[in-house]
């Protein structure tokens, strides 16, 4: 029996354009010039810490660490200090109405219909908790986070070590196996199920040949009772 649904965002909930069309154009525009005015205030000054311990160069300038996170977009990256400040700057995109977090129609109703039946939901994505709850907050739906119970982001691992999944389902406090986990990404879904999980495959344009999968083009389309164990 399903308890819990975790869902990832990009291709899942939420059109990957959103993401790279608008979301990391807005980031990479302002990130310097952000850095540059914040540096010395939190959390920035924090978060770059954390960016230098990562890149293991603790006398990093500022400016070397904003060629450094320039390159982390450059190779898409899931540096949880670019994360974080990618965030931060979306959080006024957000709030300014620049844009709202994308959601495809079918998602709200299903999700609703699932917390309506006593299903607990999470959000894993490689973007930090802060953006994730942006993108709810602010969605073309309106503000859909009380529908959640917990997000984890790359802090919990990455998405495709089997280990994160364990660590979600530990502290989540339910048995792998009565968890459902959400994504277009095969990988992401072969960790998961590695760790015990129940997977569903979001296929919002071409089949995926390669995943052994269960397969829907809509979360109208999955039901917690009938997923393939």
């Amino acid at each position: 029996m399903i308890r819990a649904i975790v869902t990832d965002i990009e291709g899942t909930t939420s059109d990957i354009r959103f993401v790279h069309n608008v979301l990391f154009p807005y980031a990479r525009e302002r990130l310097a010039a952000f850095i540059t005015v914040e540096q010395y205030n939190e959390p920035v000054s924090t978060i770059l810490d954390n960016l230098r311990e990562e890149i293991a160069q603790p006398e990093a300038t500022t400016a070397e660490l904003i060629e450094v996170l320039f390159a982390f977009m450059d190779e898409d990256r899931k540096s949880t200090a670019l994360k974080a400040l990618q965030g931060i700057i979306w959080r006024d995109g957000y709030v300014n109405g620049d844009f709202k977090g994308h959601l495809y129609p079918d998602v709200l109703p299903q999700l609703e219909k699932w917390k309506s039946q006593g299903i607990d939901l999470y959000v894993y994505s490689s973007g930090s908790v802060a953006a994730q709850k942006l993108l709810f907050g602010y969605s073309d739906e309106g503000d859909i986070t009380p529908l959640f119970s917990g997000y984890f982001d790359t802090l919990v691992g990455a998405k495709r070590d089997v280990q994160s999944y364990r660590n979600i389902a530990t502290q989540i406090g339910l048995p792998p196996t009565s968890i459902l986990f959400l994504s277009d990404i095969h990988q992401e879904l072969d960790a998961a199920e590695a760790a015990g999980f129940r997977t569903t495959q979001l296929i919002r344009g071409d089949d995926d040949a390669a995943s052994h999968h269960y397969q829907v083009p809509s979360f109208s389309n999955i039901k917690p009772e009938q997923i393939p164990s």
